[in-house]
């Protein structure tokens, strides 16, 4: 049997956060990213291949949180709102504790 891992509450919010200005917004994010959203929204259970493509995604998309209005709630940059689809800074802490 597989293990997997309950995303934490911190990254529920992040992801619900990051749902929620897409939608407002119009922007950010990908089909993948809204869908790891709704898991993570919804604390599913994650497969370590998952947990290993979030810490992919927060490796090569670091470099968004250089971009102007990331971090702004009111008007958003598109990498900001593809970074709370993933969990955020809280997804990108529990990955890199979690996989090596």
């Amino acid at each position: 049997m597989t293990d997997t891992f309950k995303p934490t509450a911190a990254m529920a919010d992040e992801a619900a956060r990051g749902l929620e200005l897409r939608e407002k917004f119009k922007r950010g994010g990908t089909a993948v990213g809204v869908a790891r959203a709704r898991d993570l929204k919804n604390r599913r259970n994650l497969s370590e291949d998952t947990l290993k493509r979030m810490k992919s995604y927060f490796a090569r998309h670091k470099v968004d949180k250089r971009a102007k209005n990331f971090g702004d709630n009111e008007n958003p940059s598109a990498g900001y709102i593809a970074w709370l689809l993933w969990g955020g800074d809280a997804g990108r802490d529990w990955v890199k504790d979690k996989v090596t």
